[in-house]
């Protein structure tokens, strides 16, 4: 069996792609793909490689912050997704980092 691993993704929250949030259409994309799971974490502050500031306050309603969109998924199918985002020309910051995983106890059913 192939080790893990952690892809994360890296988007703007207001960023869109075909007409839909980025984040909503990677998460999509990877289900078609048949990755096992995803998940969508939003900032509360961050910057990126153009060095903007965004941070959450009580009058910026729009602030657009990073989110983050995570899969725990094989080598193969991180390279499978991260192939599509280039096909479709997305140029996404990522991380793939190694994992281990388990469930804390059977499941129930």
């Amino acid at each position: 069996m192939t080790t893990p691993v952690l892809l994360s993704l890296y988007v703007a929250e207001n960023e869109r792609h075909h007409g839909d949030l980025l984040y909503d259409w990677i998460l999509e994309r990877a289900r078609t793909l048949g990755l096992p799971g995803g998940s969508v974490f939003r900032a509360i502050a961050g910057y990126g490689r153009h060095g903007t500031l965004h941070q959450e306050r009580f009058f910026e309603i729009a602030a657009n912050l990073p989110i983050q969109v995570e899969f725990v998924v094989s080598d193969e199918q991180a390279k499978q997704l991260l192939s599509l985002l280039g096909a479709e020309q997305l140029s996404l910051p990522y991380t793939i980092q190694p994992v281990q995983f388990g469930f804390t106890a059977p499941s129930a059913g």
